[in-house]
């Protein structure tokens, strides 16, 4: 999991030790001071991102965590767990477990997906935060079934318009928040097994550009500052903690790589591994520097 944020200049990675289990997601609010993380154990936590200190931590699921996220104002927590329940103020029941979930642009409407598991086929589901009693029997205003591939990742668009959905098969589907039709910023991107991310426009899908690694890409991010994108990859995610061959890229979004780990100043990223640890990788000054440069 890897996720950009804004702040500082330290040498050596911060290491937030919160989870007896592999991280399955970290997430920045919008200011970039804290950092929620969720992880195969049954609990989701809180960071000071500036230095790492335990904010605190929410309780309230009995499997393991698989999402988070929180609104705009930074005001709710949504997670997602596989104990087949998605939790925002109240417990929201599923047939399965819940793989993605997210606020919308105005923090009224949650979006979560489904496991293919048990009998169950995917489903995408929307519920309306000032909808009371829609909560309380769990009833989603709008459910989208995936019957052909699972989603396995899914972001809003802008303004709340559609959710963009990574499916299993490798392909990208958008789907209305208002109609059953089929990271705030104008562009997606993909982390893929066959060794390769990619950038897509959030409104059409169209294909912007190809990142080609030598490895297999297991998370991607967008820089929110900066036209940059950070890549994790390697072998399988829980061999890395082992072997150590696991590397963090750097590209620019319209050019090639200028770098292995370090980048620009002005920038943050953290990471979750499967070791169960979150680190928060503050970057040097630019004389200290050391980049790997391609033309």
């Amino acid at each position: 999991m890897f996720r950009f944020g804004h702040y500082g200049h330290i040498k050596k990675p911060i290491l937030l030790q919160g989870h007896e289990r592999s991280i399955t997601q970290i997430k920045y609010n919008r200011e970039g001071d804290l950092i929620f993380s969720v992880a195969k154990d049954t609990v989701a936590n809180v960071w000071y991102s500036v230095n790492g200190e335990r904010l605190g931590t929410y309780n309230g699921h009995t499997g393991a965590l698989w999402c988070v996220d929180c609104d705009w104002d930074t005001k709710n927590v949504l997670t997602g767990s596989a104990d087949n329940s998605c939790k925002q103020l109240a417990m929201l029941n599923t047939s399965s477990a819940v793989r993605t979930c997210g606020f919308d642009f105005s923090g009224n409407i949650i979006m979560f997906s489904t496991e293919k598991q048990m009998g169950y086929q995917c489903f995408l589901n929307y519920f309306d935060l000032r909808d009371p009693p829609s909560r309380l029997v769990s009833v989603p205003y709008l459910t989208v079934p995936c019957a052909e591939s699972k989603i396995t990742s899914a972001v809003w668009g802008p303004l709340g318009e559609f959710v963009i959905a990574g499916h299993e098969n490798g392909e990208i589907n958008q789907f209305s928040a208002k109609i059953n039709d089929i990271q705030t910023s104008t562009m997606v991107i993909t982390a893929s097994k066959d060794c390769s991310s990619k950038l897509f426009d959030s409104a059409t899908l169209d294909h912007i550009k190809s990142f080609k690694t030598e490895r297999s890409v297991n998370s991607a991010a967008i820089s929110p500052i900066m036209d940059h994108v950070v890549m994790g990859g390697g072998q399988e995610a829980m061999e890395v903690t082992r072997i150590g061959k696991f590397e963090a890229r750097f590209f620019h979004a319209a050019y090639e790589e200028f770098g292995r780990v370090t980048s620009d100043p002005s920038t943050v990223y953290s990471s979750g591994g499967e070791d169960g640890y979150t680190r928060i990788h503050h970057f040097e000054p630019p004389s200290t520097l050391t980049l790997s440069w391609r033309r």
